[in-house]
């Protein structure tokens, strides 16, 4: 844990202290673990097959991709590395995609390879 002790997440009160593993805000009485508030915060980004995807993993694409903007299309087997998961609705996955280069891609479209 950092040196630096948030507010409280329930009533924002800076006078927060720490007690073990715990944080405790006297003002409000509210108790938390942080590692569990970084672990529910966490990203859950899941492929075709349900697989919960992170950083780094490869993936390979399972249907014919069109590319906006251009007359590019990525074929089904195309293997990509995820770079990042990130936490949007159309385009979770920053990836490098072989033969193709740096690119967005939706989750529901690849599976874990």
């Amino acid at each position: 844990m950092s040196d630096v002790i948030p507010n409280c997440l329930k009533c924002s009160s800076e006078y927060v202290y720490q007690d073990q593993a715990m944080l405790i805000c006297p003002e409000c009485g509210y108790e938390w673990n942080p590692k569990e508030v970084a672990e529910a915060e966490a990203i859950n980004v899941k492929d075709a097959n349900g697989a919960l995807l992170a950083d780094g993993d490869k993936v390979t694409v399972i249907k014919d991709l069109k590319i906006k903007g251009s007359s590019q299309v990525i074929k089904i087997g195309t293997k990509a590395l995820v770079r990042r998961v990130l936490d949007k609705k159309d385009h979770e996955l920053d990836c490098k995609v072989d033969g193709v280069g740096e690119m967005m891609v939706t989750a529901k479209f690849v599976k874990k390879a």
